[in-house]
């Protein structure tokens, strides 16, 4: 055995404890050194922005309002910025669904934008003739999103109405029926869904139809089925449609505007009292 192996053995395990403790704090200091020199090379102004990049949609947004957006949320350098930082920030721009955002070498910043496309408004409510709780849009996705109404009124927007949750049906459900309706000429305005899970449908003319429940394509085919007959009985006689109930098995009701059942034309008139 070598003398320093030896002179190593005798000494005291507590020294020798003490030489290992001694060791690791310099490696840890060694390391502390490292950390902070790499953090003072990554605020060097060489890895500083010079340039953002914004690619994709943007229709609704100007360049000039979406860096006035989120330029002054931007933190840090090529090296330090937060991307999903970069990318909330841009995605609290109104208009815009989702951001893609990616570092190129040496210091530029590109941003990749998917804008919301409108496909109607949309109140977020359970029944008919209740307040809306909620009063936005809904996208090409099914999806709500907040929007300044200002921005969309010569947009022509159809009127979409259901409960929280029920956006991707009640949407599915509209393309389908206005599909029907112009086929035959005719333009829908609004289609609701009552929370008790009921139907209701307006044309453009005012007409109120009642579509009942059951399911997606059974409506669709009752609709189908009513409305070539109704317009047929509405232009007889010379009129429109006011309101129609397609809810019953074997039929439906319909009522024409400025005309009456015949029980209402015969019924006698309640004389007044002196």
């Amino acid at each position: 055995m070598s003398e320093t192996h030896l002179l190593a053995a005798e000494l005291p395990a507590d020294i020798r404890w003490m030489r290992r403790g001694l060791l690791l704090l310099g490696l840890i200091g060694l390391l502390l050194l490292l950390a902070g020199l790499l953090h003072r090379a990554a605020q060097a102004r060489v890895f500083d922005w010079r340039q953002l990049r914004i690619e994709g949609d943007v229709e609704r947004n100007s360049l000039a309002t979406l860096r006035a957006n989120t330029l002054p949320r931007l933190r840090g350098n090529f090296i330090t910025t937060s991307l999903p930082e970069v990318r909330d920030a841009f995605e609290a721009v109104p208009w815009v669904r989702r951001a893609t955002v990616q570092r190129v070498w040496p210091a530029q910043l590109r941003v990749t934008l998917e804008e919301h496309r409108a496909m109607a408004s949309w109140d977020g409510r359970g029944e008919y003739g209740e307040a809306p709780l909620e009063r936005a849009l809904l996208n090409s996705h099914a999806e709500v999103f907040q929007a300044n109404p200002s921005e969309v009124e010569d947009e022509n927007l159809p009127q979409l109405a259901g409960p929280s949750g029920s956006e991707a049906q009640v949407l599915q459900q509209w393309q389908r029926l206005a599909a029907i309706a112009q086929a035959r000429g005719q333009a829908l305005e609004r289609l609701e869904l009552s929370g008790r899970g009921s139907w209701r449908l307006h044309l453009e003319t005012g007409a109120v139809i009642e579509l009942g429940r059951g399911e997606a394509e059974e409506r669709a085919r009752r609709f189908e089925r009513f409305l070539p007959h109704a317009l047929a009985v509405a232009q007889r006689f010379q009129t429109r449609i006011q309101s129609a109930d397609l809810r019953h098995a074997d039929g439906y009701a319909l009522k024409l505007v400025g005309i009456g059942t015949q029980a209402q034309a015969n019924k006698p008139k309640t004389p007044r009292k002196p």
